[in-house]
């Protein structure tokens, strides 16, 4: 016991980067956390941190060792939370990073947090690509693939990116027939806010056509703001069908050139690798993967 004692005050000093802060989580003294990890350093034989006035860093051989910490007491959260589930509900915190696009997965979220209030979902929303373990993430929602052997993945459902707009914008500047009508028209742009590159619609080329260049009428790094834009009448929009179900089914947005454009996505959900699966993720996988897609599959007759 007395080394997780150890453990735990390595990975609490080595996430907070602070013997200082690291105590006030265990609610000791810096110097017992110092004590602690320079024990544990002794007994290994090896140095984990760095020290100086200010912060302390991790040496190569400290990342390494809190890699394997923090699968440590995952495992040893597991055990608890699985056989206290005979008992009670999952429960505890549930860090989840999300694109930015996970906003407009927020009734499905909500509806998560009715199912069971007594985990508490703590979201980061980023289209920055994360590091779910060094960051200590306990699940990440990404679209497309993801090549990591320390994560294991669900698919959640497939998506796809549709060309949209208002029947009045279509009304007053007319429908275009083609790709390269597009060029004439208010092109409502997404920017990725990570590269700051445009999103690329997903256009199929006609056999020798030169690369289509579409104008911005406004650019945008959120999907959120191009919904409205694309309702409000600005401009043609491409976005994700799971993103704009109500407008579809109220009209307010049509999708015009579905002959020409040729797409399909996937969302995953991923979690450090381990030999099990915490209750409260394991809950939340199972929840996603039931409910995130389902009302569009039902809209798409699928």
């Amino acid at each position: 016991m007395d080394s997780l004692g150890s453990l735990n005050a390595f990975v609490q000093a080595a996430e907070a980067r602070s013997f200082t802060a690291a105590g006030r989580r265990l609610g000791v003294s810096s110097s017992a956390i110092g004590k602690a990890v320079a024990r544990l350093e002794e007994r290994l034989g090896v140095r984990l941190l760095h020290r100086s006035t200010r912060t302390i860093t991790l040496t190569p051989e400290g990342v390494s060792f809190l890699e394997r910490c923090r699968r440590i007491f995952s495992e040893i959260e597991a055990a608890e939370q699985e056989i206290a589930q005979t008992q009670h509900a999952p429960r505890g915190r549930l860090r989840v990073s999300l694109p930015l696009a996970g906003m407009l997965m927020m009734p499905t979220l909500s509806a998560f947090m009715r199912a069971y209030p007594q985990i508490e979902l703590d979201l980061d929303f980023t289209d920055r690509l994360v590091d779910v373990i060094d960051e200590g993430f306990d699940a990440v929602i990404r679209a497309g693939e993801i090549a990591d052997s320390r994560l294991m993945t669900r698919i959640l459902g497939g998506f796809r990116l549709l060309l949209v707009a208002s029947p009045g914008y279509l009304d007053a500047r007319g429908v275009p027939q083609r790709p390269h009508d597009l060029a004439a028209h208010a092109c409502l742009q997404h920017r990725f806010a990570t590269s700051g590159k445009f999103e690329r619609w997903p256009l199929r080329r006609e056999q020798g056509a030169p690369e289509i260049d579409l104008p911005a009428s406004a650019i945008v790094n959120t999907i959120e703001p191009l919904i409205y834009m694309a309702e409000q009448g600005l401009g043609i929009a491409c976005l994700p069908d799971f993103a704009i179900g109500d407008q579809l089914d109220r009209g307010s947005l049509v999708t015009l050139l579905d002959a020409h454009v040729e797409h399909e996505g996937l969302f995953r959900v991923l979690w450090p690798s381990s030999r099990h699966l915490a209750p409260k993720l394991r809950v939340f996988v199972d929840f996603m993967s039931a409910t995130l897609f389902a009302r569009d599959a039902s809209r798409l007759g699928g």
